[in-house]
């Protein structure tokens, strides 16, 4: 068959793979000259560990399967098993930790709770103050800023796909798609992966969209100077992950104000180049500001220093980032029909990048790829 994609994200470029993979021809479009959304916008987390019990969970478990194939096929977009650590600095946090342990998929999420010495044995710069760690050997990360244009170097090199930058499309007639070029891209089916885009053809084709936006900001410092051998979250993460009670938490010991406000965690991860992707906050209510905010930042590098047990190396880049959202939170994602032998598939939140191959991988399934 001939597969027209119109979206470049991880999510586009996934089903690009699904197809590539399976024997058929691929044409894929994306409206920007590189992809710019969420999928280059965020952390490369492959993250098991805080997902929902059921569904998403077993997608996420399969898609890190995925990744790890991936990274023996394609080295450059630089997954790394790596783990993860949850820093717990109060009981109550400590509590929801131990919690996670006695649930029945703990063993399947490789979750253990270890005492501070135990976890700077697995991460030494971890030097700060905590009474805890919840570890989870499921975790994994690439990097999001190279890992897209990796993958469509190794797609091109099959002879079967064909990639379409800075092309909006316009309209969905029959099977085909026409970009605002002018041109007409024909298939036997057409993928629209378009993220938290919802205007122009995807308004026209689902107005009733059961998707919102998410607005997240991130930032990066310089190299710390040494290996962060595991992501790290503080355990207010647990406050945004469902696979976590966090009912007595909440309860015992509510988030600062700053925090509050912006739903905020700490996430930490460490880039190749040694410098730390550190963030994030949300909002859920639009029109979002159009400022980055200097007051998460200083939180986010109290935090991130205190876990350290020293300063945070210089931030030298700062980013929004905006992602779509199943508005049903059981929804690991939206697929819907929208004409003939053309489907939309957007929708699975902070879930896209560690999700997006099993999510791919049904698609193809249920098109009969």
């Amino acid at each position: 068959m001939r597969i027209v994609i119109v979206g470049g994200g991880v999510l586009g470029t996934m089903h690009a793979w699904q197809a590539i993979e399976r024997g058929h021809e691929v044409v894929h479009l994306e409206r920007e000259r590189e992809s710019r959304g969420a999928s280059v916008r965020n952390f490369g987390l492959v993250w098991v560990s805080g997902r929902a019990a059921g569904a998403e969970l077993d997608v996420a478990l399969r898609s890190r399967q995925l990744w790890e194939q991936l990274g023996d096929r394609v080295p450059g977009i630089g997954f790394r098993g790596n783990g993860s650590l949850t820093l717990c600095r109060t009981p109550a946090e400590v509590a929801v930790a131990e919690a996670a342990i006695r649930a029945a998929d703990a063993t399947t999420r490789d979750f253990a709770v270890l005492q501070p010495d135990e976890a700077r044995k697995l991460n030494p710069a971890l030097r700060g103050d905590f009474l805890a760690a919840l570890w989870c050997g499921r975790d994994g990360v690439v990097e999001p800023r190279v890992a897209l244009p990796e993958l469509r170097a190794t797609l091109a090199a099959s002879g079967r796909y064909s990639w379409f930058p800075g092309r909006e499309v316009r309209a969905l007639d029959d099977r085909a798609v026409r970009d605002d070029h002018g041109q007409t891209h024909a298939g036997d089916q057409v993928v629209l992966a378009t993220g938290a885009w919802f205007g122009g053809l995807v308004a026209e084709l689902a107005p009733d969209l059961p998707v919102r936006r998410v607005r997240l900001q991130m930032a990066q410092t310089e190299p710390l100077g040494e290996e962060l051998t595991t992501s790290v979250a503080d355990a207010d993460s647990f406050r945004y992950y469902p696979a976590f009670d966090t009912t007595q938490l909440a309860r015992v010991q509510p988030q600062p104000p700053i925090a509050a406000d912006r739903a905020m965690q700490l996430l930490m991860v460490q880039r190749l180049d040694g410098g730390l992707t550190i963030g994030d906050t949300h909002a859920y209510d639009e029109p979002f500001d159009f400022d980055v905010v200097e007051s998460p930042y200083d939180h986010l590098t109290e935090v991130a220093g205190a876990l350290l047990g020293r300063p945070l190396p210089r931030i030298v880049r700062r980013w929004a980032g905006v992602y779509a959202q199943c508005l049903d939170p059981t929804a690991v994602l939206y697929r819907r029909q929208v004409g003939a032998g053309a489907w939309l598939v957007t929708g699975p939140g902070g879930r896209g990048m560690t999700c997006s191959p099993a999510i791919a991988e049904d698609s193809a399934k249920e098109l009969n790829w």
